[in-house]
């Protein structure tokens, strides 16, 4: 006497083990793409010249990692965050909410110190770096602050090799305990 197989849960199971494996080659797809990206940032790093801030968040993906000058008109907020010194200590990244002349925000990087404790800032001319999300991290220390690490596109994450390679090992989990499922299966309709 031969076991079917169940119909439903196999084709479930195979859709789902054709999307982990889809998934797999994607992330190994975002590594090729993160890895021009790095590239393109590290270019960006060595020019020289400054550019202008973009005036609209697509045209920020093109300067990342290039030095800009912007001039903040009105400070709305001050606020820290994990940060790191140009020295590597680790401590407080002092951020503030900067108004442009025309009426756009951005995030300009103040500098760093220990304490949590927000500096006060007035605005005024900012030269730095344009970081990931847009963000203007100052190559001096303003506000009586010390210098931020520069933003350094080497530490991006480039982990998608191992995300692809976890997205094939579940594929292949999946497979693996659907195939001891139907022998199981099989045994007991065996015992029947």
């Amino acid at each position: 006497m031969t076991t079917r197989i169940p119909i439903i849960p196999t084709i479930i199971v195979a859709g789902a083990i054709a999307v982990m494996i889809a998934l797999g080659f994607w992330q190994l797809g975002r590594m090729d793409e993160k890895e021009a990206l790095i590239v393109q940032a590290e270019q960006s790093l060595r020019m020289s010249s400054e550019v202008g801030y973009p005036d609209d968040a697509a045209g920020i993906e093109d300067v990342l990692y290039r030095r800009t000058t912007v001039t903040c008109q009105d400070v709305t907020n001050t606020t820290t965050v994990a940060g790191t010194d140009s020295r590597g200590a680790k401590g407080m990244a002092h951020r503030a909410s900067c108004v442009l002349a025309d009426g756009r925000t951005i995030i300009v990087d103040l500098g760093f110190s220990r304490s949590p404790q927000p500096v006060e800032w007035e605005g005024g001319e900012v030269r730095g770096t344009i970081a990931p999300g847009g963000r203007v991290v100052s190559a001096e220390g303003l506000a009586g602050l010390e210098p931020l690490a520069s933003p350094d596109p080497r530490n991006l994450p480039n982990n998608h090799l191992a995300y692809a390679g976890q997205w094939f090992f579940f594929a292949l989990t999946a497979l693996v305990i659907y195939i001891l499922a139907l022998r199981r299966r099989g045994t007991r309709a065996k015992d029947e």
